[in-house]
């Protein structure tokens, strides 16, 4: 144990010396050596109070123990900010020293780019009377901490066009850039570098091939790079074991894990962080708890934030959400990661009015700023709502830290204007919106036009977007699909689908394939969506049914529906939604016996119907409305009631008459009109009424399809009160304005 109390560079220069006497009792230390030897140790000391006043010592002094090469460098390494380096620099100028010296120059490389002087670093570097191998390293690895990722290419670029071999550590630099840069190519030249100067079997350059490999997708010559060590060590498994899984290649990540104990590492916090993302892929409960347990024997689920993070992620994914709020409040430190994992948990577990109160929890008692990822978890929570207001305030608060162009955020900002109806600001914002070199925000304003049924202002800017040279990626095909879906746009639908095979290689998925059986439903082409079906590559999934079992309700096939109904039932027999809609289309046929074989179903399995309620926001709160029945009556109930007869009389005079088929109940026609006139929607209509100035717009969420009627009913409302009625239902939103709608009653 340490008993001195000089500090620790002090000491280590007084058993330098004292080993120096020790060899030869006559040997006289030179005093120039001995300040530099103490000027060096102070500044690894981070000691700057001890090592300059010796500077200025030498500075008086008469040759020969002026300060000389090898005096600056350590003290420039170690400067605490631009102007102390800018101070040394002046004086190493003044003294000589700093153009026949390559230690001084690196030195100031060094030093200017450690505090981001990039034109000051390039002086200094372009100014070396020669530059080793370790003079191109300090620039180009500057350049990468900077993330010039391009300037550092092109540096290194230079460096060999001037015949300096690079090293090790110039390749480990470089290869960040490659991710960066999302440049395979580049990833794949560098690999070949280090192949023809022999650094390949160097164990720091193979794990950083590995790593950069997997982040870039290229995941067979990350494999053939790990087959080809003959020394591994844990960053290697940890690096293969990440690549597979962000790849999604969970299955192979596992199997990784398993050969990593194997072969006699142990692992670490990384190395579990990573299983637990594959385990919540692979949907694997069971796993998720061994993982835990893990964590648990080896004291990381408390002892270490990240491994704690992950396990809140982990719970979540897995729709565990009770397990993940346990973990979290079990957690002794909590950050803002800590916070926005459980809020977006929270939001993948569709419950965004607890995403909200976490955020709020969060801002009152834990005093944590929003950070990016703050706001990427918690606009979403606000669009899924409708919560217009609160999500504006949250626009604010963005421009407050500087971050609503931030790409990911304003994604979201996007996406919540245009989910809230307000889709002129959706696209002002994306017109402001600087670069737009990301494919995020292009799907968001376009999957935002397709909703809102402007599925030919969505073609137009997919054409935009390929003219300015940014490649579509999957998500971008599931907006355009879904934009002719809404907009009955069959012939351009098949084109963007073949588009995405031939044209970008894009490998469609089950949700491509959703989006194909629900345009080609939506527009009466049953037996085309059926036959698409048959012939898929991949098995259907219940989206791909769920879809052709929405078309088959809409246009009445009970045949087609039975069928696509028995495969949801194998597939995910405890969505009820499906035998909603299996008992919706009986009801419409008027089968009121195939109504009652669901419902008995339904019963049997003892699952609850998701009931229908719509909520509007009115002076900054929002009132929810259920369909049916009220558990608990609104405080304006009566009046309510009263301002849906008198609209119902005045659609009446109009020429309105109700669709009963809507009516899902086998009751008498009184009774089904006093259900229609109490669907959730018609209760909000009535609420915003009486609540809002005349001629306000009203802006109403349905977390259902809404019905027919109610969708002929909303158009002579907006026509008799001379308001524009929005309506988003769980498909698409409806303007209704003068008596007509925007989906040109084509949803």
């Amino acid at each position: 144990m340490r008993t001195s109390a000089l500090p620790r560079g002090v000491e280590a220069v007084l058993i330098t010396s004292g080993h120096l006497r020790h060899l030869d009792p006559h040997l006289q230390v030179p005093p120039l050596l001995l300040v530099n030897s103490l000027i060096a140790s102070f500044s690894r000391a981070s000691l700057p109070g001890l090592a300059l006043p010796l500077l200025r010592n030498l500075l008086s002094c008469a040759r020969p123990h002026r300060p000389d090469a090898f005096t600056f460098p350590p003290l420039i390494r170690a400067a605490p900010g631009t102007a102390s380096a800018e101070q040394l620099h002046s004086c190493a100028l003044r003294l000589g020293l700093v153009r026949p010296s390559v230690f001084v120059s690196g030195a100031l490389v060094h030093a200017y780019l450690r505090f981001g002087r990039i034109s000051e670093a390039y002086q200094a570097f372009d100014e070396m009377p020669e530059r080793d191998v370790a003079a191109w390293n300090a620039m180009v690895s500057g350049l990468c901490r900077n993330a010039r990722a391009a300037e550092a290419v092109g540096l290194f670029r230079r460096m060999v066009r001037e015949g300096v071999t690079g090293d090790m550590v110039t390749v480990s630099s470089l290869l960040p850039m490659c991710v960066l840069l999302g440049d395979r190519a580049l990833a794949l030249i560098m690999h070949l570098y280090a192949v023809k100067n022999g650094l390949d079997d160097e164990l720091f350059v193979c794990n950083a091939m590995i790593d950069v490999y997997g982040k870039l997708g290229m995941l067979e010559e990350a494999r053939r790079v790990f087959d080809g060590m003959a020394l591994r060590d844990l960053v290697t498994w940890n690096s293969i074991i990440s690549g597979y899984e962000q790849g999604g290649h969970v299955s192979t990540a596992v199997d990784m894990f398993r050969g990593m104990r194997g072969s006699g590492v142990s692992p670490d916090v990384l190395t579990l962080v990573s299983m637990a993302s594959a385990i919540a892929q692979c949907g694997d409960n069971c796993g998720g708890k061994s993982v835990h347990c893990y964590m648990i024997r080896r004291g990381w689920d408390v002892g270490d934030i990240i491994a704690g993070n992950a396990i809140v992620d982990m719970y979540a994914k897995l729709s565990n959400i009770e397990a993940a709020q346990k973990m979290f409040d079990g957690m002794p430190v909590r950050d803002d990661v800590s916070w926005n994992t459980l809020i977006t948990g929270y939001m993948q577990n569709g419950l965004a009015s607890e995403a909200i109160n976490a955020y709020g929890h969060m801002q009152k008692h834990e005093g944590l700023k929003p950070i990016q990822g703050t706001f990427v978890s918690v606009l979403p929570a606000y669009s899924y709502l409708g919560a217009l207001q609160q999500g504006t305030r949250m626009h604010a608060l963005s421009i407050k830290f500087g971050l609503s162009l931030d790409a990911y955020v304003a994604t979201c900002l996007i996406d919540l204007y245009a989910k809230c109806g307000k889709l002129s600001e959706a696209s002002l914002l994306f017109e402001q919106m600087p670069g737009r070199r990301s494919t995020g925000p292009w799907n968001a304003i376009m999957a935002g036009l397709g909703v809102h049924g402007h599925g030919a202002k969505a073609l137009s800017l997919f054409s935009q977007m390929q003219q300015e040279g940014i490649n579509p990626d999957h998500v971008t095909f599931v907006s355009l699909l879904a934009a002719c879906s809404h907009s009955g746009l069959v012939d351009h639908g098949r084109t963007f689908f073949n588009m995405m095979k031939n044209a970008y290689g894009i490998v469609p998925i089950a949700t491509h394939y959703a989006c194909m059986v629900d345009m080609l439903g939506r527009a009466g082409q049953l037996d085309d969506a059926f036959e698409f079906i048959q012939n898929m590559p991949i098995k259907p999934d219940s989206a791909i049914w769920g879809a052709l079992l929405g078309a088959c309700r809409i246009h009445g096939n009970v045949e087609m529906g039975k069928v696509a109904s028995q495969n949801l039932v194998e597939l995910d027999p405890e969505n009820v939604g499906y035998y909603v809609l299996m008992s919706n289309m009986y009801a419409k046929a008027g089968k009121w016996d195939g109504v009652d074989e669901v419902r008995s179903l339904v019963r049997d399995q003892n699952l609850q119907k998701t009931p229908g309620w719509s909520s509007i926001e009115v002076k900054r709160s929002v009132n929810v409305f259920y369909s049916g029945k009220q558990i608990e009556l609104h405080p304006q109930h009566e009046e309510i009631q009263r301002e849906l007869q008198d609209l119902l009389a005045k659609m009446r005079s109009l020429g309105y008459v109700p669709d009963y088929s809507f009516v899902l109940q086998d009751v008498e026609e009184d009774e089904k009109e006093q259900i229609l006139n109490n669907h959730s929607e018609r209760l909000a209509i009535a609420f915003g009424i009486l609540n809002t100035p005349p001629t306000t717009p009203l802006h109403i969420y349905k977390n259902l399809r809404v019905c027919g009627d109610c969708h002929n009913a909303s158009k002579y409302i907006s026509k008799i009160t001379e308001r524009e009625i929005i309506v988003r239902d769980s498909n698409r939103f409806h303007h209704f304005k003068d008596g007509y709608c925007s989906c040109g009653d084509f949803w």
